[in-house]
């Protein structure tokens, strides 16, 4: 950006990212008045980026990736500075990871990464940019449990967060609040309640985003959650709730009611737990149908793209275009399509004993994935996919990969979870897909991804004691069920015993 209008800009979209984090209603209808008067491609660029945002705080995914793929008629990619197209890039990130595709977002954000000569750009607005694409990246891993990484990834957004403005501080205040989640959940539980304290009372001294106090407090809350001190997270997210409580915050609003009623829960209070957690069904499944339109409406997006850029292929007889992460969305058709469960089978103590032995295999090989995870970010396959099921070798181990990595993220608690979201999830054609679930799984991708579900609930149960007060129903519905009967009987056909029987069988233990 030059000319006369950097500082006045700067100051401008400084004031609109606060907004952001004050009321997104406020902030859509002040950015919109700038963008309407503005000229400038890059200054338009930023303001739908920041009215996106906005429209994603409140579960508006479809207007939200609507108003951030917006173009005007004379921008073309020749008058599109570096600038810009590192701002898509962060853009169409950012837009993935709001709609969960966390697999798409991580490889646009590991190809930017690559660019050592961006690395080393000394301009105050690329640095921002790399400070929150760090960032991103941080999310992204943290959501694969690779929370060491993590923890590297926000120490680099620090360092590149440079410039001392509104919206710095305030990424910086995001990053000292999932450093203290990862910390959490590296059981560092005492260094994480000191982080929070500290940023809770910096934010609070300077006036305070009601939304990153809203942040704050909801983490803090994890902690004495963990602690098992229901009583002062409850506390805790009634205040946090009462920042936010009549602002349209809508995510942070369904964060909110999952921890109540999981607090609830764990006090036996049945009706505090039996009202938020209406509240939270019905906030979750509006968010969740705005999320399956944003998603659609992003693959129309992705056809589109697809489209010229096979004609601008022919046209100029270019070779092989860039294979970017988008490719893989083609394949959602099918999305949010619920899954029909297994049916149960009988019980039996030979079962019983093989699922116990098995859950001991998977802890154990959860350690070694974990320390693999981060050298198996896979390659792009720039050769396209052909119409059959029968899977070279080659092919299989890397689909193979790319379902360990995928295992390590809590995605299959999804209820609506498809094999065409697997497909977009992971970049993996759905009859590749289909065809190495049955063969090397030994299941259909029902059976498959209801197998994850029971042997991570059947995990939280025996490592978590929180876990061990919840009624079946929300352990259930928690691991992606459609009801307490089909939980029930998959538990039953993969464990040999009722969720009740292998509660108790923990609790005999703990007490001998």
């Amino acid at each position: 950006m030059n000319g006369q209008s950097v500082p006045d800009f700067g100051i401008l979209t400084d004031k609109a990212f606060q907004k952001l984090y004050q009321n997104p209603e406020d902030c859509i209808s002040y950015s919109q008045s700038l963008l309407m008067s503005d000229k400038n491609i890059e200054h338009k660029i930023v303001l739908r980026k920041i009215i996106s945002q906005a429209y994603a705080l409140q579960g508006n995914y479809v207007q939200a990736v609507n108003i951030s793929n917006q173009k005007d008629e004379d921008i073309t990619d020749e008058n599109v500075s570096a600038f810009a197209q590192l701002y898509g890039e962060y853009n169409l990130a950012d837009q993935y990871q709001n709609l969960g595709l966390y697999s798409q977002s991580r490889k646009i954000i590991t190809n930017v990464l690559s660019d050592q000569d961006l690395l080393k750009s000394k301009h105050l607005k690329e640095r921002a940019v790399l400070g929150k694409i760090y960032q991103l990246q941080a999310i992204n891993l943290g959501i694969t449990r690779n929370y060491e990484s993590a923890l590297q990834h926000l120490d680099k957004s620090d360092e590149y967060l440079d410039e001392k403005n509104g919206e710095n501080t305030i990424v910086k205040q995001e990053n000292t609040i999932f450093r203290a989640t990862f910390l959490m959940r590296l059981n560092k539980l005492e260094a994480s309640k000191k982080l929070l304290d500290d940023v809770i009372k910096e934010i609070d001294n300077h006036g305070g985003s009601v939304f990153l106090s809203a942040f704050a407090y909801e983490t803090i809350a994890r902690y004495f959650f963990l602690k098992e001190d229901y009583t002062t997270a409850i506390i805790y997210l009634e205040k946090g709730l009462l920042k936010i409580d009549t602002l349209p915050y809508n995510d942070m609003k369904l964060i909110y009611y999952e921890l109540f009623t999981k607090n609830y829960l764990a006090l036996h209070n049945d009706e505090k737990y039996y009202d938020y957690n209406n509240l939270y069904t019905d906030l979750k499944t509006k968010l969740d149908g705005n999320k399956k339109e944003g998603i659609q409406y992003i693959v129309k997006l992705v056809e589109t793209y697809q489209n010229k850029n096979i004609e601008y292929q022919k046209q100029h007889k270019l070779g092989q275009l860039k294979n970017v992460s988008i490719v893989a969305l083609f394949f959602v058709v099918g999305i949010m399509v619920y899954s029909f469960y297994e049916s149960g089978r009988s019980k039996d103590l030979k079962k019983q004993l093989g699922f116990f032995e098995k859950q001991k295999e998977r802890e154990e090989l959860m350690l070694v994935q974990a320390n693999k995870q981060k050298n198996d970010i896979g390659k792009e396959n720039k050769s396209s996919e052909k119409d059959v099921l029968k899977v070279s070798k080659e092919k299989e181990d890397e689909i193979l990969n790319k379902l360990m990595e995928w295992e390590q993220s809590d995605n299959f608690l999804n209820k609506n979870m498809s094999i065409s979201m697997l497909s977009a999830q992971t970049g993996i054609n759905t009859k590749y897909l289909s065809e190495v679930i049955n063969t090397t799984k030994g299941k259909n991708f029902n059976g498959y991804v209801n197998e994850l579900r029971i042997n991570h609930i059947a995990h939280l149960l025996k490592t978590d004691p929180a876990y061990l007060n919840y009624k079946v129903s929300y352990l259930a519905e928690y691991s992606g069920f459609s009801s307490h009967g089909a939980f029930t009987n998959v538990f039953k056909s993969i464990t040999g015993m009722s969720p009740n029987t292998y509660i108790q069988e923990i609790l005999k233990n703990k007490s001998a």
